[in-house]
């Protein structure tokens, strides 16, 4: 009759109920007249009933007690959490604060006091809107940044991911706070706020650290630049310049210095008449009035000395701008030289147009080629010298010439007391020539642009060059170079592990002072790891995971580089997934790992080979066609060729150099030539019309500062050997005699 289940007030009432019952039942049976028997039976019964429904009355008001005991100790411990949550929030060093259907429900006081406008309104029940609507309104707040495409207040209204999502709050007095929003699994927001000034100001030293770092660098370059260069602000002062262009604009010192006005220096150029327009409708005040509306500059004119400078102005991206003066008196006479050599060609083509025009069989052809030689003539008379592909054709033709000169300066002044300081010069020029090579992979690496060429080779080719490569290095410092040779394939980059393993090479010597360097390749599985080990200074733990950043060097002094080496050791092997790795002990050595994937044997490409390699002494009796069109290079590998005994023909275009071979009347021995020549000729079009015109397959090796990849397929379709400047003469050499030797197509 009664549901223990039921609540105790419930089964208290039920049972009231019972009694009254057994009451009611017991009274009528009195009332009509039961025996007093019956009546005491009944009311033993009754009193029975009675007495067990109050046990079960007293159980359950038991119970009950019990309950309300556990209630009030759940009550106790939930204030008691309460208090214990208000002390852990205090003691927070960040702010918190918990936001319960986009209201504030409890914060602390350090989330509290972060904005000081902002004590006031921040209290419970805020709306989550209104406190970051506040917060970008306050007088307090300087730098608001959000996750791109959101405003804070946007932020609670959309779905919240579990992923955090900071946004950095700037205040006066150069403070900075970092708050980062999270939901949780109960649909309760929360802020957290993180005082982040130290690490502000940190980047900001570091940031102005680097920029340092990199303005010196950008001067060095600039001074070693044959073109003069000069930057300015966007209020017009002088910023940076190099030494070449205050001398091709003759400029006095006191114009030059940092912080001189570009309104000065035209000021000067003015009232001194420096400069004249080639152009006859043209003057040089037309040029300023160009200039001044943002037009930019690229003119030619003539310094009052004679010379013929190129003279480029371009915006840069902080509203400043960068001026390039350049001398081009030397092609300024090519251009007229070809310009007279084209009007001879256009009227003999005139003529025999007249010819041949009474020949109606062969008008058709005839017409066609005057048309194609009209085209070439036009292209020859209105081309410009045009600035070379890259940055690194610029700078790497001089160093080119410079290297070249230098080594037949080295075999003149052999035995003499120049020795020394021509050495002394070839080791700087290598120096300038590494650096120059590390900026450029780093930057080539950083672009996204950048393809890798992925092929498979011989590790062993890779070795041995670099065996060759630095073995004079190693015998400089007296130290052991040993390379282990490898007959397993890879899969990687050739050029990109080549700098890499050259890399570490150079670090190992420049960083042993006895002992020696090796080189080899263990097998593991299906990867080969490429070690290089040295017993120089070594590494400590604390430096292992810095070295791999750029300009970090383990030790300072002469000889140690700029630290790029290792930088690009792991920017290539990222890019192309080869793990790299370093043991290292202080004073005993260090050892660097590549690690690449094996593949199966392929088919060696045929090239020189060691015992190619010529001595040095063996005359060369060749004829060498040099197609060059800077005059520095040319000069340089003509004179280089010369002392190796060679016959050299020298041409700065197609055209001269078909001139060449006219006038010998027959073929050379092997074609040297550059890609990029003058405007759209190319030194693939030498080789193919010089073959053309003396019906041999001349050999031919391309020498180039392009890196190009479309060149290595151009290679095998017309039959020619790259070399990328600056060359290397222990290759160029043995190469040449190679070629020039072996009878089949290369």
């Amino acid at each position: 009759m009664i549901d223990p289940q039921e609540p105790l007030e419930q089964q208290v009432a039920r049972q009231n109920k019972i009694i009254e019952a057994l009451i009611q039942r017991a009274n009528r049976e009195h009332d009509i007249g039961g025996s007093a028997y019956s009546l005491f039976q009944s009311a033993i019964a009754l009193q029975g009933e009675v007495w067990e429904k109050t046990r079960d009355l007293e159980k359950a008001l038991d119970t009950l007690g019990r309950a309300s005991n556990q209630l009030k100790i759940a009550e106790y411990a939930r204030e008691q959490t309460e208090r214990t949550l208000a002390d852990a929030l205090d003691a927070m060093e960040g702010g918190f604060a918990l936001f319960t259907d986009n209201a504030l429900e409890i914060c602390n006081d350090q989330f509290k006091r972060m904005v000081p406008d902002l004590v006031e309104s921040v209290v419970p029940g805020i709306d989550i809107d209104a406190y970051f609507q506040s917060l970008s309104k306050s007088s307090s707040v300087v730098s608001l940044d959000t996750a791109p495409g959101r405003l804070p207040g946007e932020t609670a209204r959309k779905p919240v991911s579990k992923a955090v999502r900071p946004s950095v709050i700037g205040l006066r007095n150069n403070r900075w706070f970092q708050i980062t929003l999270k939901q949780t699994s109960s649909k309760k927001i929360v802020l957290l706020s993180t005082e982040i000034t130290s690490i502000v100001r940190q980047n900001r030293l570091e940031k102005d650290r680097l920029i340092d770092k990199q303005a010196m660098f950008l001067q060095g370059a600039f001074d070693h630049m044959t073109q003069g260069v000069c930057t300015f602000s966007a209020e017009g002062t002088l910023l940076i310049h190099n030494e070449r262009f205050r001398e091709l604009l003759r400029l006095p010192f006191s114009l030059v210095r940092k912080g001189t006005s570009f309104s000065q220096v035209l000021e000067f150029v003015v009232k001194h008449k420096l400069l004249r327009s080639l152009s006859p409708d043209e003057e040089f005040e037309d040029w300023i009035a160009a200039f001044q509306a943002g037009q930019g500059l690229e003119r030619k004119a003539r310094h009052v000395s004679g010379d013929i400078l190129d003279i480029r102005v371009h915006a840069l991206p902080d509203q400043g701008y960068i001026m390039n003066v350049m001398d081009i008196t030397a092609e300024s006479q090519t251009t007229e030289l070809l310009e007279q050599r084209v009007q001879e060609r256009t009227s003999a083509l005139v003529e025999a147009n007249d010819r041949l025009r009474r020949q109606n069989e062969e008008q058709a052809r005839v017409d066609e080629q005057l048309r194609q030689a009209k085209e070439r003539a036009e292209e020859a008379v209105s081309s410009k010298t045009k600035f070379f592909a890259a940055a690194s054709h610029d700078l790497l033709q001089p160093i080119n010439a410079a290297k070249l000169l230098i080594s037949t300066l080295q075999e003149g002044a052999d035995q003499t007391p120049m020795s020394d300081t021509v050495q002394r010069l070839g080791r700087s020029f290598n120096s300038i020539e590494s650096l120059l090579h590390a900026l450029l992979d780093i930057s080539r690496l950083d672009s996204t642009g950048t393809e890798m060429s992925v092929g498979d080779f011989c590790i062993s080719d890779l070795l041995q060059t670099v065996q060759d490569d630095y073995r004079q290095l190693a015998e400089e410092k007296d130290i052991r170079l040993d390379i282990v040779p490898s007959s397993l394939w890879v899969r990687s980059d050739q050029r990109y592990l080549l700098r890499c393993v050259q890399n570490l090479v150079v670090n190992a010597i420049q960083y042993t002072e006895r002992g020696r360097v090796l080189a080899g390749c263990r097998h593991k599985g299906d990867h080969l790891v490429l070690e290089v080990w040295d017993t120089g200074i070594g590494i400590s733990k604390k430096d292992q995971h810095r070295i791999f950043s750029e300009f970090t060097r383990v030790s300072d002094g002469a000889g140690f580089g700029m630290g790029l080496g290792l930088s690009i050791v792991d920017r290539a092997c990222r890019r192309l997934g080869h793990p790299v790795s370093v043991r290292s002990k202080p004073g005993m050595g260090s050892v660097f790992s590549i690690a690449l994937p094996v593949v199966e044997r392929g088919r060696r490409l045929e090239g020189p080979k060691e015992s190619d390699s010529s001595s040095g002494s063996e005359e060369m009796d060749l004829i060498v066609l040099i197609v060059e069109n800077n005059p520095d290079v040319l000069f340089a590998t003509a004179k280089k060729v010369e002392s190796w005994g060679g016959s050299v023909l020298t041409a700065v275009s197609t055209e001269e150099a078909l001139e060449q071979v006219r006038e010998i009347g027959m073929a050379p021995d092997i074609i040297l030539a550059d890609y990029q020549l003058d405007g759209d000729d190319t030194g693939i079009r030498t080789i193919e019309e010089v073959r053309s015109l003396s019906g041999a397959d001349v050999p031919a090796i391309m020498i180039t500062a392009s890196r190009d990849e479309s060149l290595v397929e151009a290679s095998r379709r017309h039959r020619f050997t790259v070399l990328t400047k600056p060359v290397t003469l222990s290759r160029l050499r043995p190469l040449i005699d190679w070629k020039t030797r072996r009878p089949e197509t290369l």
